[in-house]
């Protein structure tokens, strides 16, 4: 992004309103950020949501459940990290930062059934792959292809062509993740709408 900062912002200027930016910081501490993320990884993440701030985009903020504290915790840790950053973002609002459940490999998650649809009080349209679709294009591949999840690139059945248009159709939600994260932990990879 820095090297890009000024065409970057270019685009927020000539297209207000329509771009949405998103940034991961995994804990709202420097030592459990960079625990997962790697040394010397905070410093640009804090510059970067800085600079986003202060050049009027519409930010929000992606964090991760993965340490022993209560969701409230959390919002309230990133709240006093974000009033140090002078950054008027809410964070008890769950599309400016979004916590993110882990995603464990083994878990053992129930399926989704037509029934979750109402208990949930969601529709299968409000996740995100209903709607949203991401281009790779993998080291050797000869051309880009579309998945449906950012979360699951490699998995079978979420490979849905080589065009938008190809992947334009239903995703089935048939992998422990889909339920795990997407449906059941309320996650959600786009920016805030």
């Amino acid at each position: 992004m820095k090297l890009r900062a000024a065409a970057f912002k270019d685009l927020n200027v000539r297209f207000p309103g329509r771009l949405a930016v998103r940034v991961s910081i995994d804990q709202y501490e420097r030592a459990r950020h960079e625990a997962v993320r790697g040394k010397r990884t905070w410093t640009p993440a804090i510059e970067g949501i800085s600079w986003l701030a202060a050049n009027g985009f519409d930010l929000s903020l992606a964090g991760r459940k993965l340490w022993d504290e209560t969701e409230d915790a959390l919002r309230a840790g990133y709240g006093r990290l974000l009033g140090t950053m002078d950054i008027a973002l809410d964070a008890g609002d769950p599309r400016r930062l979004v916590l993110f459940p882990e995603m464990v490999a083994d878990a053992d998650v129930p399926e989704i059934s037509e029934g979750c649809w109402s208990i949930l009080h969601k529709t299968p349209d409000d996740v995100m792959c209903a709607s949203s679709r991401m281009i790779v294009k993998r080291r050797g591949a000869a051309a880009p292809t579309v998945i449906a999840c950012t979360l699951l690139p490699y998995a079978d059945g979420f490979e849905l062509g080589a065009t938008l248009a190809e992947a334009a159709g239903p995703v089935s939600l048939n992998h422990r993740h889909c339920a795990k994260f997407c449906v059941l932990g309320g996650a959600s990879c786009s920016p805030a709408k």
